[in-house]
């Protein structure tokens, strides 16, 4: 698709988000439209992100629909709902929301305060993730280290893919949150490894596919050189205790 377009997608798909926001959304103070498409990088298959937010509800809630042949998903807030989803990113490692609020165009009556959310989106992005420490990351240390064991012996090809595909996401948090940038799931994943190092991001790539293909060597090579980086292997130690209520008194 060239630029022309995508341009011409772009304003369509903008157009279609306002009508869908006065139609579907009314009474709402302002929305983020965001997405691929916004970004001039979409195609006539790529869905509109909405972050609408009222000035309050009872709770948040995302849908799904199609509007105008354009998939929208759109998330539903308050301010205080919106914040608290915002926290959650930058807690998570994965700024899911951020992104769509710091990089979405602004519609709506009260352009101020989106404003003013969107500034503090785009400044929490800005900093970064916070270090990788305590549960969660000891966590993420085991199951790369359980997931490349699992590699190291002789498997057939159909299990070592299946191994790879659940490595895949651990492996790509553990690199990137531990060199301090952003993860992100699916798409995202090899898309923020590029930003990070494009060599790794290669290297990581390359190994990945010769072990979707049924040789796990590289990518486990590639695992085990990244767990040394915090500290080696994570099996012999690690505990996790059950929440207090996970018991059946029926």
């Amino acid at each position: 698709m060239g630029d022309i377009q995508k341009h011409v997608l772009a304003e369509r798909a903008l157009a279609v988000a306002r009508h869908c926001i006065a139609s579907r959304y009314a009474g709402a103070a302002f929305a983020y439209i965001a997405g691929s498409i916004m970004r001039g990088e979409g195609t006539v298959l790529s869905d509109i992100d909405l972050v609408v937010v009222f000035p309050s509800l009872e709770r948040a809630w995302r849908e799904s629909f199609t509007e105008d042949g354009f998939p929208v998903e759109a998330f539903v807030h308050d301010p205080q709902t919106l914040a608290h989803y915002l926290h959650q990113d930058a807690d998570s490692g994965y700024p899911i929301m951020a992104n769509m609020v710091a990089t979405g165009c602004i519609v709506g009556s009260d352009i101020d305060s989106a404003r003013v959310i969107q500034a503090k989106a785009a400044s929490m992005l800005a900093a970064g993730p916070k270090p990788p420490a305590g549960a969660d990351y000891d966590m993420l240390r085991y199951q790369v280290t359980d997931l490349a064991d699992d590699l190291r012996g002789a498997r057939p090809p159909e299990e070592v893919a299946a191994i790879a595909a659940l490595l895949y996401q651990k492996l790509a948090d553990l690199i990137l949150l531990g060199r301090g940038a952003w993860s992100g799931r699916g798409k995202w994943a090899p898309r923020l490894m590029k930003e990070l190092d494009m060599q790794l991001a290669a290297e990581f790539d390359a190994a990945f596919r010769l072990a979707a293909a049924g040789d796990g060597a590289r990518f486990l090579a590639l695992a085990d050189r990244e767990l040394a980086l915090h500290g080696g292997r994570y099996f012999e130690g690690f505990k996790q205790d059950a929440p207090l209520g996970a018991r059946d008194l029926g």
